[in-house]
């Protein structure tokens, strides 16, 4: 089992272990088709974003995937570089979870962000996520407040 950060020659693998974890977050059947614009948008983000993603493979096929999404703000107090980081996506496929792999993409991740100097790193996690989190050091905050604007 390897884990590697995806480069555009990935993009095809990436697309697929994407969707698939779409399809299980949002129990979706398994040959569930999603709209163009959701699969060209995500293939768009993942060569041109200011990102970094995480795919585990094994035997040749990807088991896992994992995103940090860059955010430059301004600089504050707290964070004088103005650069943060939001992860998404993080996501084993289910005959490999409970063996550290998305623990494994997440601390990659992690040094990333601290390579590129941002100061935090913010997530939603879901409950099933949770207990990782904590374990990575991530704590709950309740500062923040959300607008949905769709």
């Amino acid at each position: 089992m390897e884990i590697k950060k995806t480069n555009a020659d990935d993009i095809e693998t990436l697309i697929d272990i994407r969707l698939e974890m779409l399809r299980v977050v949002n129990k979706l059947p398994e040959d569930a088709e999603f709209d163009k614009v959701l699969v060209d948008s995500s293939r768009e983000y993942f060569l041109k974003g200011n990102q970094t993603t995480v795919i585990a493979i094994d035997g040749g096929k990807a088991i896992g995937c994992a995103s940090l999404s860059y955010i430059h703000l301004m600089p504050t107090y707290d964070h004088p570089t103005g650069e943060r980081a939001h992860l998404m996506n993080v996501y084993t496929n289910k005959d490999y979870r409970r063996q550290g792999i998305g623990k494994k993409m997440v601390e990659l991740l992690i040094d990333e962000a601290k390579s590129k100097g941002c100061t935090e790193i913010s997530l939603d996690a879901t409950e099933q996520g949770r207990f990782l989190y904590t374990q990575l050091g991530f704590t709950a905050n309740n500062n923040g407040m959300v607008l949905n604007l769709k």
